[in-house]
C-alpha cells in the first residue's frame, strides 16, 4: 500500500497540484476568517467549507465549477438553519437528517453538480451536531463560510487556475433506469436505511457523538456504485481509521492543541487527503483521522476515551452500510461492472468509427474526444472491478478472469488512442480494407455486449487472425491499430462470456 502511495502515476501532477492549492486555499480561508474577528468555531466551519468546495466540485469546465461553487450557500445555509432549529428537538432533528441523506444521494442523479450540493448539504447538518448550532449563532456561521468560500475561489479561480490549460474531461453520466431501477435511487433507500441502523447505534454508543456514525455511513456510500465496492470501502475506512487513530495517538494527543504546530499538521493533512484520494481511500482515511482529532485537540475535547469512541462509531457507520447494501434493493457487483463494460465497449465503437472516417477526410469526426471519454469510462470500470480483483477475494478464477478483462480494456484503449494519432494524417490505406475493419471491429462490439438485450452464447472463439490485405498499403499504420483492436476484442470473448465472470457477492 506504501509503495503504490508513492508510484501511482500523477499525469501532468495533477494530484500534487491539487493537494498543493487546497492547503493554500483552505489556509487562506481560516486566515481570513480569523482577520475577520471571527471564533475559532466559526473559523473551523469556514475552513472545512473551503475545504470540501475545493475537494467535491469537479465540473467539467472552469464555468461550471464557478457556478457550483456560488451555488453552496444556497443549499448550506438553509439546512444549516433547519439543523440549528430542529436541535432542541431530537426525533425532528433525526428525521430531517436522515431525510437530507436521502437527498444528498438522490441529487447524484443530476451529475457532479448534484453530487456536490448533496454533499455539502450533508456535511452542513454534519458540523451542526457537531458545533451544537443554536439561531442566534447562524449569522456569524454565514459570514465565516462567504468569507472562506470567497478565500478559496480566489485561489482556485484566480491565483492558481490550472484548469484553464487543459481539456475538458467530464465524468462519464451515472448509470440510467427509471423509479426503483435506476442505480441512485436504490443507493438514495440503501443510505437513508443504514444511515438509520447507524443513527439507532450511533445515539446507544454516544447521545453526545452519534452523528460520527452517521457520517461514516454517508461516505461509504459516496462514489460507490454496487454492493460489493460499498463493503470494500467500508473495510478500508475502517483500517484507514485504525490506523489513523494509531498516527493521532502519536502526534495529536501529545500536542494538548498547541495552535503552531497544530495548525503546521492540519496543512499536512488536507495535502495529504487531497494527494491520496484518487489513489487510496485507505490512505485518505488516514489523513482525515488525523485531521478530526488534531481538531477535537484544538477544541481542547481530545482524549483517548474519545479516540475510543469514534471508532466504535465508525464501526457502526460501516455496519450499517453493509447492512443496508447486502438487504435492502441490492445492486449486484455483476450488474454494475458489466453495465459499465458495455458502456466503455460502445465507446470503443465509437472511437473506430470516428477514427475511420477522420481518415476518409470528414474533418468535423474528432477521434480524440472520444479516447478521453473512453478514458473516463475505463477508470470507472476499474472502481467497479475493484472487489473483484481485491486480495481478499475468495473467489480466485473470477478474480483472474476480471484482471483479464481490464487488461484487453486497456489493450483496446491503447490502440484506439494509437488509432486516435494515426487518424490525424490522411488516409493512404485502401478505404475499402478500413472499412471493413472498422465494420469487423463494430460487429465483434455487439456480440460482446448482445444486441435487444440478450446476452450472447457462451462459446469460446476461434483465435483471431487478421485478414490477408488484397493490395498494397502505403500507410497501414491505421489498419495495424484496427487489427490490434479486432485481436482484443476477440479475446474478450472468452472472460466476458463466463458466466457471471464479475459476481463478487
Amino acid at each position: 500500500m506504501l509503495r503504490r502511495m508513492f508510484t501511482a502515476p500523477d499525469p501532468r501532477r495533477l494530484r500534487l497540484r491539487g493537494a498543493a492549492r487546497a492547503v493554500l486555499g483552505t489556509g487562506l480561508a481560516v486566515a481570513v476568517c480569523g482577520l475577520a474577528g471571527h471564533s475559532l468555531t466559526a473559523a473551523v466551519v469556514g475552513g472545512l467549507a473551503a475545504l470540501l468546495a475545493l475537494f467535491t466540485v469537479t465540473d467539467a469546465t472552469v464555468r461550471a465549477q464557478a457556478l457550483t461553487t456560488a451555488l453552496l450557500p444556497a443549499v448550506g445555509f438553509p439546512v444549516l438553519a433547519l439543523a440549528a432549529v430542529l436541535h432542541a428537538w431530537p426525533p425532528a432533528r433525526d428525521l430531517a437528517f436522515l431525510a437530507t441523506v436521502g437527498a444528498g444521494v438522490y441529487a447524484r442523479r443530476w451529475g457532479p453538480r448534484g453530487h456536490t450540493l448533496g454533499v455539502f448539504a450533508f456535511m452542513t447538518f454534519f458540523v451542526s451536531q457537531f458545533l451544537g448550532t443554536t439561531p442566534g449563532q447562524l449569522p456569524s456561521l454565514y459570514a465565516a463560510v462567504l468569507l472562506a468560500l470567497g478565500a478559496s475561489a480566489t485561489v482556485r479561480f484566480g491565483l492558481w487556475c490550472y484548469e484553464r490549460n487543459l481539456p475538458p474531461a467530464a465524468p462519464p453520466a451515472p448509470l440510467s433506469g427509471r423509479g426503483l431501477a435506476h442505480p441512485v435511487t436504490r443507493q438514495a433507500v440503501q443510505a437513508v436505511a443504514g444511515a438509520g441502523f447507524a443513527l439507532v447505534v450511533g445515539q446507544w454508543l454516544s447521545p453526545e457523538r452519534w452523528y460520527w456514525a452517521v457520517g461514516a455511513t454517508w461516505w461509504i456510500f459516496v462514489n460507490t456504485g454496487s454492493r460489493g465496492e460499498t463493503l470494500v470501502r467500508g473495510f478500508r475506512r475502517i483500517a484507514g481509521t485504525v490506523l489513523g487513530i494509531a498516527v493521532g495517538l502519536l502526534v495529536a494527543v501529545p500536542l494538548h492543541g498547541a495552535p503552531v504546530p497544530t495548525a503546521a499538521l492540519l496543512a499536512v493533512c488536507v495535502f495529504a487527503i487531497f494527494y491520496t484520494a484518487a489513489v487510496s481511500y485507505t490512505w485518505m482515511m488516514i489523513a482525515v483521522t488525523v485531521l478530526a482529532e488534531l481538531l477535537y485537540g484544538l477544541l481542547g475535547l481530545l482524549d483517548p476515551h474519545l479516540v475510543a469512541l469514534r471508532l466504535a462509531e465508525q464501526g457502526a457507520g460501516a455496519l450499517g452500510a453493509a447492512l443496508a447494501v447486502v438487504f435492502v434493493l441490492p445492486i449486484t457487483t455483476h450488474v454494475t461492472t458489466d453495465a459499465w463494460i458495455a458502456r466503455a465497449l460502445h465507446c470503443v465503437r465509437a472511437c473506430a468509427a470516428d477514427a475511420t472516417a477522420r481518415l476518409h477526410g470528414r474533418t468535423e469526426a474528432d477521434p480524440a474526444v472520444r479516447v478521453a471519454e473512453l478514458e473516463a469510462l475505463l477508470a470507472r470500470v476499474r472502481q467497479s472491478a475493484a472487489p473483484l480483483v481485491h486480495p481478499l477475494n475468495p473467489l480466485r478464477a473470477r478474480a483472474a478472469r476480471a484482471r483479464r478483462v481490464l487488461a484487453l480494456l486497456d489493450t483496446c484503449a491503447h490502440e484506439v488512442s494509437a488509432l486516435s494519432r494515426a487518424a490525424a494524417a490522411p488516409a493512404t490505406t485502401d478505404p475499402a480494407h478500413l472499412r471493413a475493419a472498422c465494420d469487423r471491429v463494430e460487429t465483434a462490439i455487439e456480440g460482446l455486449t448482445g444486441q435487444g438485450g440478450q446476452r450472447p452464447a457462451p462459446v469460446r472463439p476461434s483465435p483471431y487472425e487478421p485478414p490477408a490485405a488484397s493490395g498494397p498499403s502505403s500507410s497501414p499504420a491505421a489498419l495495424d491499430h484496427l487489427h490490434g483492436l479486432e485481436r482484443a476484442l476477440s479475446e474478450l470473448a472468452a472472460p466476458l462470456r463466463a458466466p457471471r465472470y464479475s459476481a463478487l457477492v
